[in-house]
């Protein structure tokens, strides 16, 4: 594997119009370098969103809103993703994998220092690889199984070995689990998050807001705001108000989509609209209740009209996908008419399972996408001769105890947004899916273990087998929808990464 290139920030240039509705990764536009120098001390952003961490712990705490604020902004990986997928160097300025494809070589930056004060050596490489089977608890942790051996060569050398060639490994690093921590830093992460990173936790107003506050000792390219407050709405009309009224300059994630036509014709806004790799699944709790009939989840996948139900729920601006791989991932493919709408053969099906008196439990988390399409899931399935029963659950507490942890229901809906959790969401039987088919996780163990053209092949056939299985059904894939005032630069066009990267935001 030749080294990769000294470390650049890649970043997205931003559309002066509405981008098409899906942009691939070839076309996510151009680049522009980071500020070195950091704007003016003064000179502040800040973002609505929509889902509030829990705390700050992800190595603890499941959900996507800790490492949407924290990667790649406080903490900082070897190597991190851009908006295309494509691995670039982080605290890695270059690496090597042997012939054998077990052993990565990386050499690391000289200068980086954490927000406590302690430097970024090798040993703490080690330390934060190795705590993530030893301390993490959270499900992505499986990610580093496939580690054998860590060692710090020098204070600027790592050395990892693997007990088997993986594809992956180096694709989780850009990742949460690739996180790297101080060894003297790590005993208060709900509250007090240390990192490496341009910008450092300036304060958490909880149920309100988090601040990051420019690091000014940061060993990289200085970020150009001085500060970055995510602020968090449980109402999206707020949240446009907010920055119609100049409480915030960028709506990180516009819900509902068809409030755009508030922002569209008015020359003090800009809209970003890209790709992500946000799933919007209605899971099925596979292993338990009337979901754990194949025929029953298979009745469901034909009672749902995805395009009526997108076009109804989320104005029509969703790629019908049909499985867990979006059109980022190299093994893509389009299933979206494997389970065609055919109310027929959903009753006939339902029939056949024995499963037509019982009441399936929808519950949902409060997130705006969730509610809306589920009183419509409920009203196509009620038409296919299912009972519904829908409930909320408040997001992130409840949902996460009664749905995740739990696995107390049999529906729910939520957006995955992790890179390529088609491994984690599937992969593990004790997901919350509870989907349990070694066939499914013997095709993703041959995909990470053989050639380039063996993992796009397996793949592949391990999202044919899931939709065979209706081990979920997938509503649709939701957009990069933002909304910024028109001198904000840098933002993404593609959301394809766990982390909304502030690095590159600037003002013009």
């Amino acid at each position: 594997m030749k080294p990769n290139k000294q470390r650049t920030r890649h970043l997205g240039t931003v559309a002066a119009a509405v981008a098409s509705l899906l942009l691939t990764a070839c076309s996510a536009g151009s680049t522009t370098a980071g500020n070195s120098t950091g704007g003016p001390a003064g000179d502040t952003l800040k973002i609505g969103l929509v889902a509030e961490p829990a705390n700050l712990d992800f190595t603890k705490t499941e959900g996507a809103a800790i490492p949407q604020a924290l990667l790649y902004n406080v903490y900082e990986n070897l190597v991190k993703a851009d908006q295309s997928g494509k691995i670039e160097p982080d605290l890695a300025t270059s690496w090597t994998l042997s012939k054998d494809r077990k052993t990565y070589t990386f050499q690391l930056v000289k200068d980086a220092k954490f927000s406590n004060g302690a430097p970024f050596t090798a040993e703490d490489a080690k330390f934060s690889i190795e705590r993530v089977t030893s301390g993490w608890t959270i499900a992505l942790k499986s990610r580093m199984d496939v580690v054998d051996t860590v060692q710090a060569v020098s204070p600027t050398e790592l050395k990892v070995t693997l007990k088997e060639p993986s594809n992956n490994w180096l694709y989780w690093m850009t990742t949460r689990v690739g996180a790297m921590f101080s060894r003297t830093g790590v005993s208060k992460l709900a509250t007090e998050p240390v990192g490496t990173g341009p910008y450092a936790l300036k304060s958490w107003t909880r149920g309100d807001s988090i601040t990051l506050a420019r690091n000014d000792g940061y060993w990289g390219p200085k970020p150009h705001f001085a500060s970055v407050t995510l602020k968090y709405f449980k109402d999206p009309t707020a949240m446009h108000n907010a920055l119609l009224t100049g409480t915030i300059n960028v709506i990180g994630t516009m819900q509902p989509p068809d409030a755009l036509d508030r922002f569209q014709n008015n020359p003090k806004y800009q809209i970003i609209e890209g790709s992500t790799n946000g799933e919007v699944v209605l899971s099925f709790n596979n292993g338990s209740g009337p979901l754990k009939n194949l025929k029953a989840r298979q009745a469901v996948r034909y009672a749902i009209d995805h395009k009526a139900l997108v076009d109804t729920c989320w104005a029509g601006r969703g790629k019908l996908i049909g499985s867990m791989v979006p059109p980022t991932d190299p093994w893509y493919e389009d299933l979206a008419n494997e389970y065609p709408y055919d109310i027929g053969k959903a009753k006939k099906l339902l029939e056949e399972s024995g499963e037509a008196g019982t009441t399936l439990r929808l519950r949902l988390p409060t997130l705006p996408y969730a509610t809306a399409c589920g009183t419509v899931v409920k009203s196509q399935l009620e038409q296919a001769g299912f009972k519904v029963e829908l409930d909320q659950l408040e997001f992130p507490a409840a949902w996460l105890t009664t749905v995740f942890k739990n696995a107390d229901y049999d529906m729910s809906i939520i957006s995955h947004v992790e890179p390529r959790d088609i491994y984690t969401v599937f992969g593990n039987k004790t997901y919350y899916t509870r989907y349990d088919n070694p066939e499914f996780r013997a095709l993703l163990k041959k995909a990470d273990e053989g050639t380039q053209e063996q993992e796009i092949a397996h793949m592949r056939e391990a999202a044919r087998l899931l939709s065979k299985d209706a081990a979920a059904d997938w509503l649709f894939l939701l957009p990069n929808l933002m909304v910024a005032d028109k001198d904000i630069t840098g933002l993404p066009v593609n959301s394809v990464s766990e982390s909304l990267d502030l690095t590159g935001l600037g003002r013009s």
